[in-house]
């Protein structure tokens, strides 16, 4: 079964909305495989820091039905899709690795970039699974971790999940 990792963020009420997305992907999917939660600055917008975790967990879904299922997760908790790409939200829920499958569909991107663009998702990334390689690098995450430039990046790990509630 491909081991299915996900970006997690929320900045409005994000004990509230981090909490219940985990509970929520727990019911429909089973154990999950959860990194410390970290508070970062928002990118690319004025607004409240984020709260940002990476999960992960296994399944035999397609990669299609898991991006619905998230799509439904965050409707729950009340995001829109009408909003700018870089706004606050109540919960962003991203499809960053599907296994090692390699995918370009649409807007849909497999590894996602996001992975080696953003310390709030590599830093979680290498946390939980240091030495899973990437797809396409064929680097470790806690070796692309270890040489991300850090410069500028305001993040500071808090704990678990239990303790941000």
């Amino acid at each position: 079964m491909p081991d299915v990792f996900l970006s997690i963020g929320s900045n409005i009420e994000r004990e509230k909305h981090i909490a219940s997305a985990l509970k929520e992907l727990e019911e429909r999917v089973g154990p999950l495989t959860v990194s410390s939660v970290y508070e970062s600055e928002a990118v690319g917008f004025e607004g409240s820091s984020f709260y940002n975790l990476v999960v992960a967990f296994s399944t035999e879904r397609p990669v299609s039905e898991i991006v619905t299922m998230l799509s439904e997760i965050e409707s729950h908790h009340g995001r829109t899709r009408d909003c700018k790409k870089f706004s606050s939200r109540t919960l962003d829920l991203d499809l960053i690795l599907y296994g090692d499958q390699v995918l370009q569909e649409g807007k849909l991107a497999l590894p996602r970039d996001d992975i080696t663009r953003y310390a709030f998702v590599l830093e979680p990334l290498a946390e939980i699974t240091p030495n899973r390689k990437h797809p396409i690098l064929g680097e470790s995450y806690a070796e692309l971790w270890a040489k991300f430039d850090k410069t500028g990046v305001k993040q500071r790990r808090l704990g678990s999940v239990s303790d941000i509630s």
